[in-house]
C-alpha cells in the first residue's frame, strides 16, 4: 500500500479507502496486511483491453514485411506476467529460411528465449518495465547452457537498460543462439513496454552496418506501438 501512495502521490488513508472500497468486486485482493494486489475484476477488464490490439493478420503482415525488407526472421514476443514475467512468441515470419539447417531449434526458443535477461527482444521489453519488476528478474538465473554471447553481470545488464531506452533498440550478439545475431525494439502502451519485435540473422549474414535493419525493425515496432494504443486497421 505504502507503494501505491509514493507512485500516486495520494494519502495512505485515501489509497486504503480506494483498495478497501474495490475488494467487494473483486477490483482488489487483499494478501495480508497492507498488501493488495489487482482482483479479477480488473484483469477481466486488462484482457479486454488487451482483446483490442492489432489482430493477428496485421501482425503477421507487419512481419512478412519485416522479412522480405531484410531477408531476416522476423519474430513477435509478448510480455507474460503469469507464472512469472517472461516472453513469448506469438507470430513470426521465416519466409524461406529452414530453421533446423540453419541450427535454430525448438529448445533454445522456449527456454534460453522465454526469459527477459536473454537476447534483445528479452531486454528491450526488461528496460521499460518499473525498478521492482526489473530486480525480480535480476534475480533469476540464467539457464545452465545459455549462449555464450549472454550478459551475466546484473551491472552490466543494468547499464545496457539504460542505453536501451536512450536508443530505443536493443543488439544482441549470440544471446538466444549460437551463431545468431539479432535485433529488437519495443512494442509500447505509453511508456510500458508490451512486447518486442525481433529481426534475428546468421551472424555471418548480418553486415557490419545495422543500420538498415535496425530502422527496419524500428519501423515495424513503432507501427505496432501505434495500434496497440489506438487500434485501428493497417493499411
Amino acid at each position: 500500500m505504502l507503494d501505491l501512495a509514493t507512485a500516486t502521490g495520494m494519502p495512505d488513508s485515501t489509497v486504503h479507502r480506494i483498495l478497501k472500497s474495490g475488494m467487494p468486486g473483486g477490483a482488489f485482493d487483499q494478501i495480508c496486511r497492507g498488501k493488495y494486489r489487482p482482483g479479477p475484476t480488473i484483469i477481466k477488464i486488462a484482457m479486454h483491453a488487451m482483446a483490442h490490439v492489432p489482430s493477428a493478420a496485421t501482425t503477421q503482415r507487419l512481419l512478412t514485411d519485416l522479412h522480405d525488407a531484410t531477408g531476416g526472421a522476423a519474430l513477435l514476443f509478448v510480455l507474460a506476467p503469469f507464472g512469472g514475467l517472461r516472453r513469448l512468441c506469438t507470430d513470426y515470419a521465416w519466409g524461406d529460411l529452414n530453421p533446423g539447417e540453419l541450427g535454430v531449434f525448438a529448445h533454445p526458443l522456449v527456454t534460453h528465449s522465454r526469459s527477459l535477461r536473454t537476447g534483445a527482444s528479452g531486454r528491450v521489453i526488461l528496460a521499460h518495465l518499473p525498478a521492482p519488476l526489473q530486480e525480480l528478474v535480476f534475480a533469476e538465473e540464467l539457464p545452465a547452457d545459455a549462449a555464450p554471447g549472454v550478459i551475466r553481470d546484473n551491472d552490466t545488464l543494468a547499464a545496457t537498460l539504460a542505453e536501451i531506452r536512450q536508443s530505443g533498440y536493443a543488439i544482441a550478439r549470440e544471446e538466444v543462439v549460437p551463431g545468431w545475431d539479432a535485433v529488437a525494439a519495443p512494442v509500447m502502451w505509453g511508456d510500458m513496454a508490451m512486447g518486442s519485435v525481433l529481426l534475428a540473422k546468421p551472424k555471418a549474414d548480418m553486415p557490419a552496418d545495422m543500420s538498415e535493419l535496425i530502422e527496419h525493425t524500428c519501423d515495424t515496432a513503432r507501427k505496432l506501438s501505434k495500434l496497440t494504443a489506438a487500434p485501428t486497421p493497417y493499411i
